[in-house]
C-alpha cells in the first residue's frame, strides 16, 4: 500500500531556532497556536495579524496567510478581513503595549461590536523590544527603565486588566481568559476555544498570555519564572472570564 502523503503543518517545517530572545514567552506561545491550528485544520483559512513590537518577529513563523500591522492597528486590519471574507479565520496578535496602549480604542470597540476574530495579547508588563519601558500592564512597584524607582500608581496609574475589561463590555458570544506560558497544556485549550468560538460564529475571542521577558526584567532563570508564576498572577488572574452563553455581570447583554 502507497504511503499517504504528510499533512502541511500551520508552523515551518524546517528546524530552526525563533528570533526572540533566549527565555522569551513569545515562542511558547506560538507553539501552542501553531498546534491548534493543526488540530483544528485551519491552516488554509487562517490569516495571523501580527504588530509592531517584538510580535512583528512571528512574521514568518507560520505557513499561514500572514500581514504585518502598524502599532496598535493589527485588531481593526484582521476585523476589515474578516468583514470582507467572513470564511476567514481571523487571528490577531500583540503584544501589551499595542492592544492596551495605542491599541486600546480598536480592543475595545472590537469587543463592544462582537467582531468575530480572535485577539491574542502577550503580557510581560514591558515594552520589550525598545528597551523595557513601562507599559500598561506594569506592576505596581515594578522597575523598568522609565520607573527605575518602582511604578508608583498614585502617578501612572494601576495596571490595565484587560480580560476583565473586555468581559464587561462583550456581548453574549465572547470567550475571554487570561493563560499564562507556565501552564501549556491550560493555555492551548484557551486558544483552542478562542478559535472554535469564532469558527463557531458566536463572537469577539479574546486570550491574554502572562510570559516572561528576562532581558527586560533582568532576571535569572529562577527570578524569571517566580514572576510570571507567583507576582504577576497576584494581580492578573488566571482562568476563563466569559465563555459564550453566560450574561455580563451588573448588566443586560446586548448581544
Amino acid at each position: 500500500m502507497a504511503l499517504q502523503p504528510a499533512m502541511p503543518r500551520s508552523w515551518r517545517a524546517e528546524s530552526k531556532p525563533h528570533k526572540f530572545c533566549p527565555g522569551c514567552g513569545h515562542g511558547l506561545v506560538l507553539k501552542a497556536l501553531g498546534e491548534v491550528i493543526d488540530e483544528l485544520g485551519i491552516q488554509d483559512r487562517a490569516v495571523f495579524g501580527c504588530d509592531i513590537g517584538c510580535s512583528l518577529l512571528s512574521w514568518d513563523f507560520f505557513n499561514v496567510d500572514t500581514v504585518q500591522t502598524h502599532h496598535g492597528r493589527t485588531t481593526p486590519v484582521i476585523v476589515g478581513l474578516k468583514r470582507a471574507n467572513p470564511n476567514l479565520i481571523g487571528i490577531a496578535y500583540m503584544g501589551d503595549g499595542g492592544g492596551y496602549a495605542i491599541g486600546s480604542q480598536h480592543l475595545v470597540n472590537s469587543a463592544f461590536r462582537n467582531e468575530k476574530i480572535t485577539v491574542i495579547l502577550v503580557n510581560n508588563t514591558q515594552y520589550g523590544m525598545t528597551g523595557g519601558q513601562m507599559a500598561p500592564t506594569t506592576l505596581p512597584g515594578q522597575q523598568t527603565e522609565t520607573t527605575p524607582y518602582g511604578r508608583d500608581p498614585e502617578k501612572t496609574g494601576y495596571p490595565t486588566q484587560g480580560p476583565e475589561m473586555v468581559a464587561a463590555i462583550a456581548p453574549e458570544g465572547a470567550y475571554v481568559a487570561r493563560g499564562t506560558v507556565a501552564n501549556y497544556r491550560q493555555l492551548k485549550g484557551f486558544i483552542k476555544k478562542a478559535l472554535e468560538n469564532q469558527m463557531a460564529g458566536r463572537g469577539f475571542s479574546f486570550v491574554e498570555v502572562l510570559s516572561t521577558c528576562p532581558t527586560n526584567w533582568r532576571t535569572n532563570a529562577k527570578e524569571t519564572w517566580r514572576m510570571v508564576e507567583e507576582e504577576m498572577t497576584k494581580y492578573f488572574k488566571v482562568g476563563e472570564l466569559r465563555v459564550p452563553g453566560t450574561p455580563r455581570e451588573g448588566g443586560k447583554d446586548n448581544g
